[in-house]
């Protein structure tokens, strides 16, 4: 029987070559039941290629790539995965019911169309044909056919691109229910916030190797900044003067200091102002760590 944080796809050492251009390189990675894992880079880093290897659309040049325990290609590990890829061979000339219909005819077991529609918040959608949507109404229908047939592993490359915020939350709470009931989802996203709020482990992807792996949290706390935030009668442009200051901007009264070194300043602050209020100091956050450890990797 298979059960929550059970690894159900797997790269190991993997490699893929583009020419000269190396893509994926000795890349470890374990997707496993009930977890959302999230591949962060910039562009060219091999998030893509990644996936692509565990969806058998490509093969590794070295090392493995599994899906199930099987082979990523074969029909029966494909039979139980969802996929929603940056572009789509989804017909232009049927309306979205009819593409729900279809998609579901694939599977044995499939939602219903009442439930891929609510999950995917398409019900405005149904009698339009797909070629006359805006971009971001066909992510949300891409979305709607890639969870139709009950997946097991939903891989999802940058799934809310041109969403507005209301489906972006829709994806996201349907994310997370799909999760609840065991089914693994890899994703990529540019939306660092996205990551944060939906992902389990975290791997961060640089020319092709993972640099960072983790929790969220784990990653976050290879970062030595801290925010601190403050109400000060200092002016940022003295404080920016500060040799530990990374950066600092003003919003009104409130002051946002970036800092490796927290505590010197703090204490400069401390010393400085008398008056000095509303004092806190934060971890970085994530997209603070994915700059600093794709720099590093740079």
């Amino acid at each position: 029987m298979n059960q929550s944080g059970e690894t159900i796809a797997q790269l190991q050492g993997a490699s893929k070559r583009y020419g000269d251009v190396l893509a994926l390189d000795q890349v470890d990675l374990d997707v496993r039941r009930g977890e959302v894992q999230a591949l962060l880079g910039p562009n060219g880093a091999g998030k893509t290629t990644a996936i692509s290897l565990l969806l058998g659309l490509l093969r590794p040049d070295a090392g493995s790539a599994m899906l199930f325990g099987q082979s990523p290609g074969s029909l029966t590990a494909r039979s139980r995965l969802g996929a929603m890829l940056q572009t789509s061979g989804v017909p232009d000339t049927l309306t979205v019911g009819e593409l729900v219909t279809l998609f579901r005819s694939y599977y044995a077991q499939p939602r219903t169309v009442a439930d891929c529609v609510a999950l995917a918040g398409v019900g405005d959608l149904l009698r339009i044909r797909y070629g006359r949507l805006s971009g971001g109404q066909q992510r949300r229908v891409q979305f709607a056919l890639a969870i139709c047939g009950r997946p097991q592993i939903l891989f999802l490359d940058e799934p809310t691109t041109g969403l507005d915020l209301d489906a972006r939350e829709t994806m996201w709470k349907t994310i997370r229910q799909l999760v609840a009931e065991s089914c693994a989802v890899v994703l990529t996203t540019h939306y660092l916030e996205e990551a944060e709020a939906l992902a389990d482990h975290v791997s961060v992807l640089a020319r092709g190797r993972i640099v960072a792996a983790g929790s969220v949290q784990q990653v976050r706390a290879r970062v030595a900044q801290r925010r601190i935030r403050c109400v000060s009668r200092l002016s940022e442009e003295a404080i920016g003067t500060w040799p530990e200051v990374r950066s600092v901007v003003r919003d009104g009264e409130r002051i946002e200091i970036v800092t490796d070194l927290a505590e010197t300043v703090v204490r400069q602050l401390l010393f400085e102002d008398s008056e000095l209020s509303e004092l806190e100091v934060r971890r970085a956050g994530l997209a603070e760590a994915f700059v600093e450890i794709t720099r590093e990797a740079a």
